[in-house]
């Protein structure tokens, strides 16, 4: 790193907590496994949850827990605690309390508004998906096609610079596409798509799109008006939050699709969206999540602006630790890379695999040193066909906002002393 590149990484962080003082709040950075300290690289698949989120949760099992919408103190509690987090995480989208509903999962959200965006739909109308994206965001799409006989064109990957074929989305967008389901980053491979300039596509033909932003927004502050898109999900527990799946809808498009529901839940956005009892503890602590974010800014900016030096620091931070990652790993002989470059549009993530082991063997010998690493496909199922390595899957490496540059030396060292041993 130059001197030039060093001080603009000051610049950037310097009114954001240390890498140092963001640890000191994540209980599970103290694990030892077998004589070494936990380095959690599985962060693409779920963070670590610092002690505000958890304690968030408790005080409202403890304190506040109750059903919603009567006439009690524990009740009424519980709506405002709600209706905080919908404001809470309104400001990490950019959107209105309105637009923000809850669910189990981004998964299961996706579900439901496939089935009730479809009702509008007729059989020979056209949805497109990618070859990029989680299965999450393509399952839901294909599966209402099914039912409704529609169309799915599905727009092809580049493997070798793990992107769009952007000619190949336009071609594949046209008078009878209705729905265009796209994906921010790649939980796989790290790639992050300009789905600003896709959906500017899908609007020429007047197209719904929808946005799975679910590894994109560890590491980038989501903007959905900057955006443009009419629906976007994303899952707290890839932000250092639980397991709550996140879903913003344009509210006038919440208002009109015929989402199955039951007769006497609210009919209003963004509740119409969410079936059931929600899970409350779990969406008091996506917006305390949310807060602890923010609250790494030393300032007293507003939560939304407080979220904006947030996330520059991070990326920057992330860059660093990513380059350092590439450039080690691309060192070691018999390791193959997958995935853009380093300094273009990506997360800091990245996958790679090693000649003559398996992936199990090295996740099961890294972990055994203490770095825990995800392998297989990680439910990118196509990602990882196209890239060759569908019976083997790809090792997986995330850096997340409490990753070091000594866990990434770590990371390295370990590789190559995999390597050396043939």
């Amino acid at each position: 790193m130059t001197h030039a590149t060093q001080s603009a990484e000051r610049a950037v962080t310097r009114d954001v907590a240390s890498v140092e003082e963001i640890r000191r709040h994540f209980p599970a950075l103290e694990r030892v496994h077998r004589g070494n300290r936990v380095a959690y690289f599985d962060g693409p698949g779920g963070t670590q949850v610092p002690r505000a989120v958890v304690d968030a949760m408790k005080d409202y099992l403890f304190h506040h827990n109750a059903n919603t919408h009567w006439l009690y103190p524990t009740s009424e509690e519980t709506d405002a605690l709600l209706l905080s987090a919908r404001g809470v995480l309104a400001d990490l989208l950019n959107a209105t309390p309105d637009e923000i509903a809850f669910g189990l999962n981004m998964t299961t959200l996706t579900f439901h508004l496939a089935r009730g965006l479809a009702r509008a739909w007729r059989e020979g109308d056209e949805i497109v998906v990618t070859e990029l994206d989680h299965h999450a965001n393509v399952a839901p799409w294909t599966a209402v096609a099914k039912e409704h006989g529609l169309v799915v064109r599905t727009v092809r990957m580049r493997p070798e610079d793990g992107r769009l074929d952007w000619r190949d989305l336009e071609e594949k967008i046209g008078s009878r596409t209705r729905l265009l389901a796209i994906g921010a980053a790649s939980n796989a491979i790290g790639t992050v798509t300009d789905v600003r300039a896709a959906i500017e596509l899908a609007r020429t033909v007047n197209a719904v799109t929808f946005v799975d932003a679910v590894h994109y927004a560890p590491h980038a502050l989501v903007d959905v008006q900057a955006i443009g898109c009419d629906f976007l999900a994303c899952s707290a527990y890839k932000f250092y939050g639980p397991h709550v799946g996140v879903l913003y809808g344009r509210r006038e498009l919440i208002e009109r699709t015929d989402v199955p529901k039951l007769i006497p839940a609210p009919d209003t956005a963004p509740e119409r969206l969410e079936t059931g009892t929600q899970n409350h503890e779990g969406i008091v602590g996506a917006a305390a999540a949310v807060d602890f974010l923010a609250a790494l800014h030393k300032g007293s900016l507003p939560r939304r602006h407080a979220l904006q030096r947030t996330f520059e620091a991070l990326h920057t931070r992330g860059d660093a630790l990513l380059g350092r990652l590439w450039s080690g790993l691309a060192n070691i002989d018999g390791v193959t890379l997958y995935g853009p470059q380093p300094g273009t549009p990506r997360a800091p993530t990245l996958s790679f695999t090693m000649e003559g082991r398996s992936t199990n063997d090295i996740a099961v010998a890294l972990a055994a040193k203490g770095l825990f690493v995800s392998n297989g496909d990680f439910y990118a199922a196509t990602v990882v066909e196209r890239l060759g390595q569908a019976k083997d899957g790809l090792v997986r490496v995330g850096c997340s906002c409490y990753t070091s540059g000594e866990e990434v030396e770590r990371l390295l060292e370990a590789v190559a002393e995999l390597q050396s041993r043939g």
